[in-house]
């Protein structure tokens, strides 16, 4: 039985910084919020493009992705200078977090292109796909994922002009965006998804602080603990950034119902022989986030199965702390995500011990 409770323990170094910070912005209609909140995540991205020099190592490209309805989704590539383009490289498809409310195609820039930078540096070199899928309130599950979806179908379609290999695909994503790859993935190995099922199997997931589990769906979850007193939706319930209140207010816009089986909407509630045979999973986990607890089980549940994981904790810390990009976790956190798409494409054998890092 599990208790995670010792990584909700704030650290010195967020306590010193969370005292700067100014309040959180309150009264705003959802539009407001999100225009704001957008406009902000894309002048970070932009700025770090700059100063971090990402702009003079990635060439990228916007492409326009066809929808399963017909709507133009937004997507941008993102490749390493000087590896031409008939070079086929591994692909990484990226979906952004942000509560299915926030992101643009813009906001990611810097996210994919540290990816791509930092592989190229270790003869690792991957071409990076972003998509801009679908967002609340003007649209509702399950679009999202049906997005997610028709862009792994499109990469496939399109890998002459992306210069990619479709037998290398890795899928990972932040928040929201870890939740459907998690889905995606899932999906696809089970059979579920017909049409992804006949694509070449998913070579790794890299999911980033994951939701997963929807809203009315948890009972499930709450046997893997030790004390449903000690569940992160309780110690962490009053969390900085996205405390439990937040999070009801982005379920509610999404309008996500479905039974506690529906593995499309609860990949977390999968079964032991269910997970069996997924393909190599990196988990970046928040300890002050009500969500650590279910990517903690659902990390423990593919170990115990033989799915290779590589397992990360960021004690103390709450989901989405990369957006403070002073404090010292960042660094690791761009290493755990750029490394989990390297560490999916070697091919690594499950070890069967539940290892958390955290460091």
């Amino acid at each position: 039985m599990a208790d995670y409770s010792e990584f909700s323990i704030p650290t010195e170094e967020w306590i010193a910084l969370e005292k700067t910070l100014p309040p959180p912005p309150t009264n705003l209609d959802v539009q407001t919020m999100k225009d704001m909140f957008n406009r902000a995540r894309e002048e970070r991205a932009a700025n770090a493009m700059v100063n971090e020099g990402l702009q003079s190592q990635v060439s990228m490209q916007d492409y326009s992705i066809p929808a399963r309805d017909g709507f133009p989704l937004e997507a941008r590539s993102y490749r390493p200078v000087g590896v031409p383009s008939p070079q086929r490289l591994p692909v990484y498809l990226h979906l952004h977090g942000g509560g299915f409310l926030f992101g643009t195609l813009a906001s990611e820039d810097a996210i994919c292109s540290r990816i791509v930078a930092t592989l190229a540096t270790e003869n690792t070199p991957v071409v990076v796909v972003n998509v801009n899928y679908r967002h609340t309130p003007e649209y509702k599950y399950p679009v999202p994922w049906n997005d997610a979806a028709d862009a792994l179908h499109w990469v496939h379609d399109h890998l002459a002009e992306l210069g990619g290999d479709g037998d290398n695909v890795v899928v990972g994503g932040i928040s929201a965006g870890a939740w459907m790859t998690a889905s995606l993935t899932l999906a696809q190995h089970l059979g579920t998804d017909e049409q992804l099922a006949k694509r070449p199997k998913i070579r790794g997931q890299v999911l980033m602080i994951p939701p997963l589990v929807g809203p009315g769906c948890y009972a499930p979850q709450l046997k893997y603990l030790k004390d449903p007193k000690l569940s992160s939706y309780v110690d962490s319930e009053h969390a900085p950034i996205l405390p439990v209140t937040r999070i009801n207010s982005f379920m509610d816009l999404l309008e996500a119902k479905g039974h506690e089986t529906d593995l499309v909407l609860n990949p977390g509630n999968a079964t032991a022989e269910q997970v069996r045979g997924l393909p190599p999973t990196t988990f970046g986990i928040a300890g002050r986030d009500p969500l650590r607890d279910e990517g903690l089980f659902y990390a423990k549940l593919l170990t115990d199965n033989g799915v290779p994981t590589d397992v990360h904790v960021f004690p103390g810390l709450p989901h989405g702390f990369r957006v403070h990009a002073t404090l010292s976790e960042c660094k690791r956190w761009d290493s755990v995500m750029a490394h989990g798409v390297q560490w999916a494409l070697s091919k690594p054998v499950a070890t069967g011990v539940f290892e958390i890092k955290t460091k």
